[in-house]
C-alpha cells in the first residue's frame, strides 16, 4: 500500500509541475497586464511542436530543442500582445477572452496546416529514459526530473520577481501602472517583455513535456488551459505562490483520482474547484 501511495504521490507531483509551468506564466501575465489569456496553452502546444521539430532537424538533440523551441514562441508572443492584446487592455475580460479563444483556433490551425491533423510519437531523452526503483517499483526517470525542474522555476521566479529590480518594476506596474509611468517606467514595452516572459515559460513546459505526454495533439493546448485556469482560481488571480501549491493539489487530486477513482477523475478537478469558489471565491492566497 505504502509503494503505490508514494508512486501514486509521485506521479501528480510530476504532472502537477506540467501544469504550474503555464499557469506561472498566465499568473504573471494577469498580475501585471490584468489579461487572462485563453490563448496561453497555445504557447505549450506551439512549444512542444517546435521542440519536436528540432528534434528531428538537429538529429534527436533533445536540449537544443528546449532552447531554441520556446525562443521561436517568444517571437509569437511578442506579436501577439504588439498587435493584438495591446488594443483589448481597457475592455472588459469577455472581449479579452472572446479575442484569445480566437487565437486559439487559429493556433490549432497553423499547426494542422504546417504537421497535419494526426499525433506525432514523442522521442526519449538520452541519459533521462529508463526508470529506476522507489520502495521495490520502478518510477521514470524524466519525471523526477521534472519533480526537480518544477520548484527550481518556482524557486528563480520567486527570486526574480521579489529580490531584482526588474521585479521591483513589475510589481510596481502591477500596483499602479499610472504611477509607474509617472516616475519614468515604460509600461507598454514593460507589459511587451511580462507578456513575451510568460509565454517563454508556457513554451518551455510544452518543451519539457515533448518526452512525457506520447503522443503530441493539436488538443493538448486546450487540455492544459483548463488546468491552468482552475489552478489559478483556486490559488488566487495574480498569486504565484497560489499557482504553485494549486498545481500540485491538482495534480496530486488528478493522480489519486486515476488511480482509486477512476469514474469520477474528470470531475473531482471541478468539484475542488467549485468548493474553493463557494468557500473562498477570491482563492486561498489573493488579496482579500
Amino acid at each position: 500500500m505504502l509503494q503505490s501511495l508514494a508512486h501514486v504521490c509521485l506521479a501528480g507531483i510530476s504532472a502537477g509541475m506540467f501544469i504550474w509551468l503555464v499557469a506561472s506564466g498566465l499568473t504573471l501575465i494577469f498580475g501585471v497586464l490584468r489579461v487572462l489569456n485563453f490563448a496561453h496553452g497555445s504557447f505549450y502546444m506551439l512549444g512542444a511542436y517546435l521542440c519536436f521539430t528540432v528534434l528531428k532537424v538537429m538529429g534527436g538533440n533533445f536540449w537544443v530543442g528546449l532552447v531554441l523551441g520556446p525562443l521561436v514562441v517568444c517571437a509569437v508572443g511578442y506579436a501577439m500582445e504588439r498587435y493584438l492584446i495591446r488594443y483589448v487592455y481597457h475592455l472588459e475580460l469577455p472581449y479579452q477572452l472572446l479575442l484569445t479563444f480566437a487565437m486559439v483556433l487559429i493556433f490549432d490551425d497553423l499547426v494542422k496546416m504546417i504537421w497535419g491533423a494526426g499525433s506525432l510519437s514523442s522521442p526519449s531523452v538520452p541519459g533521462l529514459s529508463g526508470s529506476i526503483p522507489i520502495l521495490g517499483r520502478n518510477f521514470p526517470v524524466y519525471n523526477l526530473f521534472i519533480i526537480v525542474v518544477g520548484p527550481l522555476v518556482a524557486l528563480d521566479l520567486y527570486l526574480l520577481v521579489e529580490k531584482t529590480w526588474w521585479g521591483r518594476i513589475i510589481r510596481a506596474a502591477a500596483s499602479d501602472r499610472d504611477m509607474a509611468a509617472a516616475i519614468g517606467v515604460k509600461v507598454p514595452a514593460l507589459y511587451t517583455a511580462v507578456f513575451v516572459f510568460g509565454a517563454w515559460l508556457s513554451a518551455v513546459g510544452g518543451a519539457l513535456a515533448v518526452p512525457y505526454v506520447g503522443l503530441l495533439t493539436t488538443g493538448m493546448g486546450e487540455t492544459i488551459i483548463i488546468g491552468a485556469f482552475v489552478v489559478v482560481v483556486i490559488g488566487g488571480l495574480g498569486s504565484l505562490k497560489g499557482a504553485f501549491l494549486g498545481s500540485l493539489v491538482i495534480g496530486l487530486l488528478a493522480s489519486f483520482g486515476t488511480r482509486f477513482i477512476p469514474m469520477l477523475d474528470m470531475f473531482l478537478t471541478f468539484i475542488l474547484m467549485a468548493a474553493v469558489l463557494l468557500w473562498r471565491p477570491q482563492g486561498f492566497f489573493a488579496e482579500s
